[in-house]
């Protein structure tokens, strides 16, 4: 449809009806500017995927979980494990283990359909569903890895080959242990409606490793890239092709026991305590990479296989040493050019000081980083002569105070801190540049990566050869434009993925991996400041926002703050709950028109330190909500935070499960004020549905408004006590009518200032198309056991 400029039809996912109809064009270009902006959405291809579905009897696979490896039936779940590649080669006689890989394969597909009898599940349907397929997913980690230290460049036809071979033999052997399995213990229990399906499934899989002619698939209407013979160990060849041989006819004899059997997920956490330079079937992200932490700080990873693949490519030792430290660094001081022992001492550095700088730069990813006051200490720094306010400034530059040149405190930092890439390495020659290829450039020197066509080529090598799907990431360099990003996506397509997903680099505000430092000696725009000023002016009146070099304070300043009080006798309306196990009551206060302006939250317990503090932050919410803030805001910024007390929820209609009390709290609110549908698990109905309050905030309604300066006129206990007694919610009947927006105006003043007048208008805040079309397909969906949302 996209080829020929067609329109496409957007069905409802519920009944199947066409609920509108697009260009198809204008929809892909829609898809591609979003993902060039912040990599998302991720692309699913329907067709492909249910062409190798191995259990259409059941129905049609409509998703995957978030990663987007597991592609099976709704209500099912699977267990994954990762086998690390590496561990399979012996470096010293450059041979893959094709056996001892095998033999791992099937002890760990008969571990996982173990796991399938003794996992628990989140629901009754998800493990009832779960029995009668038995998915498990087996996959590998450490392909880059393991193609470099091999001498093959990743994006490279012996790369793909190879690849397809480890992945054949993957799946292959494990659907024949899967096999096995049923001979003794009998097929999964949807097995029989599915065998010609299944069977027809693992033909395809044993015509993929034989590399036959397309037009000899079995229902497949997509390219099929097989295994290229000539470019494969003999082998890893034979055991590629044979095991399928094997598993179609124990297939044919026994059935299988599990309805999938491989997927290659993410291993973004085991990778590590598997010791893998890569993970899954990614190439390294870098050859130095420095991973942000969730708690803050960075971790340092430098890879391993530099050395190896040197080795393997006939490099002596002596040179291969001095090219690994060209890469990560000599990480001493010792040799170092202008900033070294010797000159730190003459600057006077204690001996201790220079100790924790050493014992530092192993982490580190500019040399300046290993200069603060946090290792080097106030006193070595007191003594030195710099003041407090110099070292705790955020722009403080040690090694310049020193007297040290950029060009200096540079080539000492990568000489100690490395280079970062491999380019320009003494000895390396040129031919074999590309084995050392990366998904990203290398550090500042670095211009080679790996084109995103060589990441879809290495996806679509392996696809043919799994029960499931890849999760992998195409990385692109930050100048790509929309037309790569509909490339990319086309050409999936083309070579029968069954998902993408892809990452421009830098369109996100924060990425777990870095292979460049931010620091840099960048150049700023001239700028006209009164221009700049006048425009800034103009925007601030016009749109209410401000600079971020402004304060709350600076911009309020000598004008006595708005806030919308609430009539002394109020409606509102009380709902018990339990949210994991814990009782609580959450009560509001209303305007007359029938919006939010306070909210209490009482737990149960008496005296529990956690109803305090949700006290406190009961009213810290209601005094934002009388100053103004939209509830938009607090119900975006606090639903889905996560923190114990969680889990299910109990007596809400709606409601179903919450990350914390907090999230509760606001999803209930979203529901009740904003029409929020799409934070609920149960959708209202017209039959099941709450009282509906009118919608709206106090600045959007322009009730009238007193300035009020000073603390709150009560205490936190006599607030609760009056909430408690004006606990009645106004019958609908007595709410006004609003269907006609509200209006009105407030003025106030600014001291020796001219008068200014704000506008503030409000009325119904309607629930967009979006938000009532995606709250109506998430009836019959599962829920995560873990954010308690739609997966």
């Amino acid at each position: 449809a996209v080829q020929d400029d067609e329109d496409w039809e957007l069905s409802a996912r519920t009944d199947g009806s066409v609920l509108k109809t697009v260009k198809a064009r204008d929809l892909w270009r829609q898809i591609a500017e979003a993902a060039w902006a912040c990599a998302d959405p991720g692309m699913q291809f329907d067709t492909t995927i249910n062409e190798w579905h191995t259990s259409p009897a059941e129905g049609k696979i409509r998703g995957s979980n978030p990663c987007s490896e597991y592609m099976f039936l709704d209500n099912t779940a699977c267990n994954l494990a990762s086998l690390n590649l590496v561990k399979f080669y012996d470096e010293e006689t450059a041979r893959f283990d094709t056996d001892a890989y095998m033999h791992a394969i099937r002890l760990w597909t008969l571990v996982l359909e173990i796991s399938v009898t003794m996992a628990h599940f989140p629901s009754r349907e998800i493990a009832q569903g779960s029995f009668d397929y038995r998915t498990i997913g087996l996959g590998y980690a450490n392909l880059g890895s393991l193609l470099m230290r091999t001498g093959v460049p990743y994006d490279s036809d012996k790369g793909r080959a190879i690849t397809g071979a480890l992945t054949s033999i993957l799946t292959g052997h494990s659907y024949a242990t899967s096999a096995e399995i049923a001979a003794v213990k009998g097929p999964f229990p949807k097995f029989e409606p599915n065998r010609d399906a299944m069977l027809r499934v693992m033909r395809n899989h044993r015509r993929a490793a034989y590399n036959v002619d397309g037009s000899s698939y079995e229902d497949i209407n997509h390219y099929v890239m097989g295994i290229d013979a000539d470019l494969v160990p003999d082998e890893m060849l034979d055991a590629a092709r044979s095991v399928w041989d094997r598993t179609v006819d124990l297939g044919e004899q026994h059935g299988f026991r599990n309805a999938q059997a491989t997927v290659l997920a993410p291993t973004g956490t085991i990778g590590l305590l598997m010791d893998c330079d890569t993970t899954g079937v990614e190439p390294d992200f870098a050859l130095v990479k420095f991973k942000k932490l969730a708690g803050g700080g960075y971790f340092k990873i430098a890879n391993q296989s530099i050395a190896p693949a040197l080795r393997y490519l006939g490099y002596q030792e002596d040179q291969i040493e001095e090219m690994v430290d060209y890469v990560v660094g000599t990480m001493t001081l010792l040799g170092a050019p202008h900033v070294n022992r010797a000159s730190l001492s003459a600057k006077g550095f204690s001996t201790q000081a220079i100790g924790r700088i050493e014992s530092t730069l192993p982490g580190v990813f500019e040399l300046g980083h290993a200069f603060n006051v946090f290792v080097i200490g106030e006193d070595e720094l007191q003594q030195m002569g710099f003041t407090e306010d110099q070292y705790t400034s955020w722009d403080f530059n040690l090694l310049e105070e020193l007297g040290f040149t950029a060009e200096e405190i540079q080539e000492a930092n990568d000489v100690i801190c490395g280079r970062q890439t491999i380019e320009g390495a003494p000895y390396l020659a040129n031919k074999d540049l590309p084995v050392f290829d990366t998904a990203n450039k290398n550090g500042r020197y670095g211009t080679r990566f790996i084109h995103h066509t060589g990441h879809i080529k290495a996806m679509a090598a392996a696809q043919p050869f799994i029960s499931g799907a890849i999760s992998k990431t195409i990385n692109m360099p930050n100048e790509v434009t929309v037309a790569d990003i509909e490339e990319s996506y086309m050409m999936s397509w083309e070579l029968g993925l069954k998902a993408m997903a892809l990452y421009r680099d830098g369109s996100k505000a924060s990425q777990p991996l870095s292979s460049t430092s931010e620091e840099g000696a960048a150049e700023e725009d001239e700028q006209i400041e009164g221009l700049d000023e006048a425009l800034e002016e103009t925007a601030q009146i016009v749109t209410g926002s401000f600079s971020s070099e402004l304060s709350p304070t600076m911009a309020y300043e000598g004008v006595a703050r708005p806030r919308f009080l609430l009539p002394s006798r109020r409606g509102g309306f009380t709902q018990e709950a339990r949210v994991g196990g814990h009782k609580i009551f959450l009560r509001t206060g209303e305007y007359e028109d029938g919006t939010l302006g306070e909210i209490f939250i009482d737990l149960a317990k008496e005296g529990a330190t956690l109803r305090g503090v949700l006290g406190c932050f009961a009213i810290a919410v209601s005094k934002g909500l009388q100053y103004g803030v939209p509830l938009e805001e607090f119900v975006d910024t606090f639903t889905f935070q996560t923190f114990e007390p969680r889990g299910m929820v109990e007596g809400h209609p709606n409601i179903k499960m919450a990350n914390s009390i907090v999230d509760y709290v606001f999803r209930a609110l979203g529901l009740e004020y904003l029409g929020r549908n799409d934070l609920v698990q149960v959708p209202p109905t017209e039959t099941r549905a709450l009282p509906e309050p009118p919608k709206g905030t106090a600045a959007q309604t322009g009730h009238q408004m007193d300035i009020i300066e000073g603390s709150m006129e009560q205490d936190i206990e006599a607030q609760t006590r009056a909430a408690k007694f004006v606990d009645a919610r106004t019958s609908p009947s007595e709410k006004p009518d609003h269907d006609t927006p509200h209006g009105g105006s407030v003025t106030f003043s600014e001291t020796n200032i001219h008068q200014k007048k704000v506008s503030v208008s409000g009325g119904d805040v309607q629930t967009s198309s979006v938000q009532a079309a995606l709250g109506g397909m998430m009836g019959d969906a599962p829920l995560c056991d873990t954010c308690g949302h739609i997966t």
